[in-house]
């Protein structure tokens, strides 16, 4: 068999660096949340990109934070360990749902590059990591062009079958009928996704999607599709293995099911490390070690999702 690899990811992060400008440890690992990624590096040579929200948002309260008041007291810590932890974007703030499903050249641009120079200031060039998960996965297609113009390597991507929305606002869940209906671009339609949380079983979709059956084992191989009219590499992301969406067992199945899978990508989301978050979960940090300690076991390399473009192959 040829090497396998797996790729980790962190979703929806602001509060961590809310904490550690407000805080201040000594040290970046001093903070409970970022020494769980040291220790899983130290013992399991994880790697993790975590992608970041400009600003906290409302729905949490009026104690608004953003990127810009970041402390860059950690700057030089950071780059030193680049090598393993890097930061990258994701969307301004955490609602409304599908942010970047319509949006313009210019704010996908001004917004990236905004996300991009604040790390660059706080944990330094070294620390950017230029893979790409957007909020939700779908870009528009000026978004898409901004993200090449922009330095971006590799995008995630929805896969599933699409069809155009049919005017029943019913058929979306959490008022995602207003968002895909919001400037609608003429590439935003629905389809169906494959997840463990059916409430989203019907999803919106914009550019950076593929509806070809033969694409959706993408995330499972080391290859990715270059699109020609944008310049982008763009790579299946399973959004279906989220940490957050198994618990200890579950996740062991999951990994023993996947063992053969050329390549594992693997996502979590910041907020469920939280205690006072609603939907706070005991295990977070069980499961990152698991994950981690059951893939090193098993011979895999941990890269960073734009190690795929050197490492895969531009295939369909």
């Amino acid at each position: 068999m040829n090497k396998q690899y797996y790729f980790s990811f962190i979703d929806d992060v602001i509060w961590v660096l809310r904490d550690l400008t407000r805080q201040k440890p000594k040290s970046i690992f001093d903070n409970p949340f970022f020494k769980i990624l040291k220790n899983a590096h130290e013992k399991y040579d994880l790697k993790t990109q975590l992608n970041l929200f400009y600003r906290t948002d409302y729905y949490y309260g009026m104690d608004e934070f953003t990127l810009a008041e970041v402390t860059d007291a950690y700057k030089e810590e950071f780059k030193a360990n680049s090598d393993w932890l890097k930061l990258g974007f994701h969307s301004f703030q955490e609602f409304p749902d599908y942010p970047h499903v319509n949006s313009t050249y210019d704010d996908i641009y001004k917004l990236f590059n905004t996300i991009k120079n604040e790390i660059i200031r706080f944990a330094g060039e070294e620390c950017f990591g230029y893979g790409v998960i957007p909020h939700w996965l779908p870009v528009s297609k000026d978004g898409c062009r901004a993200l090449y113009d922009s330095g971006a390597k590799i995008v995630g991507v929805t896969v599933g079958k699409t069809r155009e929305f049919d005017g029943d606002m019913a058929s979306l869940p959490y008022g995602h009928a207003q968002r895909l209906l919001n400037f609608k671009k003429p590439e935003t339609k629905l389809f169906t996704r494959d997840t463990k949380d059916v409430a989203i079983e019907s999803g919106i979709c914009a550019y950076n999607h593929f509806d070809d059956p033969a694409l959706e084992q993408n995330d499972k191989v080391l290859g990715y599709i270059k699109d020609e009219e944008t310049g982008l590499n763009l790579k299946k992301l399973d959004d279906n293995f989220d940490l957050n969406l198994f618990n200890v067992e579950e996740l062991k199945a999951e990994l023993e099911r996947r063992k053969n899978d050329e390549l594992i990508c693997i996502g979590n989301h910041e907020q469920y490390f939280f205690k006072d978050y609603f939907a706070y979960q005991p295990e977070y940090e069980e499961k990152i070690y698991l994950m981690a300690k059951t893939l090193k076991e098993a011979g895999r390399e941990c890269i960073f999702i734009e190690e795929l473009v050197e490492l895969g192959k531009n295939k369909l």
